[in-house]
């Protein structure tokens, strides 16, 4: 449990340097997952319209797993993040590959379960790619470019 732990926290500082997918094969791929999920920011902006059924995917990245605020989480996504799982691409890839053999191996619980039945053959780690450009910390890093150009320029 200590191991899980120490790797979800590492992930939570490397996950968006490492992402190795292609953001722009993800956007597309992406397609496959807005019937359920929609990347939309804090502050309201939508990236990509999607569906309820699933937490909104901003911020995926790095987050500790069922805990998206205003979303019903199965107690085993929950049991997950309590133990420790946050998102790097390895857990993303495998969890999108298959829920629920992801949950009962992470949390060692046979019966564990997954809300998520949808499987994902190929492409989690482009939508990975592309979900790491989308989140709290990128916003911060655009609006501080954003903010140096606009000193450059005056």
């Amino acid at each position: 449990m200590k191991l899980l732990t120490a790797v979800a926290a590492l992930g939570l500082i490397a996950a968006p340097a490492f992402a190795e997918g292609d953001a722009d094969k993800g956007e597309k791929g992406f397609n496959k997952c807005k019937s359920c999920h929609m990347v939309v920011s804090d502050s309201g902006d939508v990236i990509v319209k999607g569906g309820k059924t699933g937490p909104n995917l901003w911020g995926v990245v790095g987050r500790t797993a069922g805990t998206y605020e205003g979303y019903k989480y199965g107690k085993d996504m929950v049991a997950a993040g309590e133990a420790g799982l946050a998102w790097d691409e390895a857990s993303f890839t495998a969890y999108t590959a298959d829920p629920k053999a992801f949950l009962r191996d992470t949390l060692g619980d046979k019966k564990a379960k997954s809300k998520m039945s949808f499987r994902l053959k190929k492409g989690a780690e482009d939508i990975y790619a592309f979900l790491a450009l989308h989140g709290p910390a990128d916003a911060a890093e655009t609006e501080a470019e954003t903010t140096t150009e606009e000193t450059a320029t005056n």
